[in-house]
């Protein structure tokens, strides 16, 4: 009889260990509005991300996800002040590829890249591409090659802002290519997007995300793509490296980090109920199929990884080409 009661004992431990998982990912959280930062202005790729997360979140978990765009240098402000919250589990910032530049080109940076931030998931990647007004005479990326040859310092091309990945890009193809373009910085994705349109800047560097519907409107020319093989979303346009640069590629990418020190039950919690949104089929065709996005939807010690790899690669192209914010 003993032997029976321990046995019946035991199992009981077994089946409360077997769920006590399942209930510690069911924190009491969130109980109030949580705030997404977007270190980034409207009309990007980092905006309508984080309002599209939080409106799928909202009607789920019951609470709002406000959206609160804190632009400047780079996307830091924002990300700076995301580091600096109180570590409750209600302030996140959403946050572009330029976030492993910044350590580097900023200096003095007010937060530790990878101490005081605490990793979520890294959504997706995606190529970027070269664009133009349709106006002006580039049919591909030879074409603006030969320009800038013929008449140097007069090209010019826009990206997000100095440092950015499109502006490093540019650079690593200028010095392979032997030519010289005229960098214009801007303080976002929908900015350029505006300027390009105009044709007030020749050519463009944004991700196949932000500039695909522009060029399926008829308003921008793809003229390049920076994936090791063509976007799914401009089958058409060959990529930098069929173009004279065999080898090179570079990708965007978007992740979504909380305040260091946050508990992880939370952070588990969150990234649970991210993969909840990014599973479903409506969203995963807008950023795919539409937006060209490679959706990731990775751990965090994998976005941590990752982040530690693009630091690496992107800090040696700041230091050797003395690339300096503005």
């Amino acid at each position: 009889m003993n032997f029976l009661i321990s046995f019946r004992a035991a199992c009981g431990l077994l089946v409360a260990l077997a769920v006590l998982p399942v209930f510690a990912q069911k924190v009491d959280w969130p109980t109030k509005p949580v705030r997404f930062i977007v270190p980034f202005p409207p009309g990007g790729t980092v905006d309508p991300l984080a309002r599209l997360v939080g409106a799928k979140l909202t009607p789920v978990l019951r609470q709002q996800f406000i959206v609160d765009n804190r632009t400047g240098a780079s996307g830091s402000i924002g990300t700076g002040i995301a580091a600096r919250a109180t570590p409750d589990g209600y302030t996140y910032v959403f946050v572009f590829d330029t976030h492993a530049v910044n350590p580097v080109l900023i200096p003095n940076l007010p937060f530790d890249t990878v101490k005081d931030l605490a990793p979520v998931m890294l959504v997706a990647t995606a190529p970027y591409a070269f664009v133009t007004n349709p106006a002006k005479p580039y049919k591909s990326f030879a074409d603006v090659i030969k320009a800038a040859k013929a008449k140097p310092d007069t090209v010019t091309f826009g990206s997000v802002g100095s440092g950015s990945l499109g502006h490093l890009m540019m650079t690593l193809v200028q010095q392979a290519g032997g030519f010289k373009l005229v960098h214009v910085p801007f303080k976002g994705g929908g900015p350029m997007t505006v300027e390009a349109m105009g044709g007030r800047i020749d050519v463009a560097v944004g991700t196949v995300a932000l500039l695909t519907p522009f060029v399926n409107g008829g308003k921008l020319r793809a003229i390049a793509t920076t994936g090791v093989k063509r976007a799914s979303t401009l089958p058409d346009v060959p990529t930098v490296a069929e173009q004279g640069f065999p080898g090179f590629s570079a990708y965007a990418w978007w992740g979504i980090l909380g305040t260091g020190g946050t508990p992880k039950p939370i952070l588990d919690r969150f990234h649970s109920e991210l993969v909840g949104v990014f599973n479903q089929p409506d969203v995963r065709k807008h950023l795919s199929g539409t937006l060209g996005m490679d959706l990731v939807v990775s751990s965090p010690a994998a976005l941590q990884k990752f982040i530690v790899a693009e630091l690496a690669r992107w800090s040696k192209v700041v230091r050797e080409n003395n690339i300096r914010a503005e």
